[in-house]
């Protein structure tokens, strides 16, 4: 029976460390295919490698994989949010607003939906103004 638990398990703690063995295996295999001359390796009976090309070509690769798949990642991201002026953005009051009273200093607060208005009040007002905004406009919460 398979136990869901984040806690240490002798299995788990197995295939760590074969994981590890494993990982450290390829890493020092990979170093002495890519430093090693091919005529040492050739006179050790090890005659079947790639190119050495593909020693510093596929670390390159990945990296560049890497780095187009967080820009198509931001890229979908930005695509599938709603613009300000979207219907999607207008709120209820089921939504989770933030509790100040339970926040202690230094605290990471909890999760809260952050409203439109909020958001662009942090961007887009300087200090100055939003504190002059707060003292003139009253809360919504005020006026129900």
């Amino acid at each position: 029976m398979a136990v869901n638990s984040p806690s240490p398990l002798p299995e788990r703690a197995i295939y760590g460390f074969v994981l590890f063995l494993g990982s450290q295996f390829g890493l020092v295999l990979y170093l002495v295919w890519a430093y090693i001359p091919e005529s040492w390796l050739h006179s050790i009976g090890l005659t079947y490698w790639p190119q050495k090309y593909w020693a510093l070509a596929l670390p390159i690769y990945l990296l560049v994989a890497l780095t187009l798949s967080l820009v198509m990642l931001f890229g979908v991201n930005m695509i599938n949010t709603a613009p300000l002026c979207s219907v999607d953005n207008i709120t209820d009051h089921f939504a989770k607003s933030q509790r100040l009273d339970t926040v202690q200093d230094g605290a990471i607060p909890r999760l809260r939906d952050v409203s439109v208005t909020e958001v662009n009040h942090h961007f887009y007002l300087s200090q100055h103004e939003l504190q002059d905004l707060r003292t003139r406009v009253p809360k919504i919460s005020d006026l129900h």
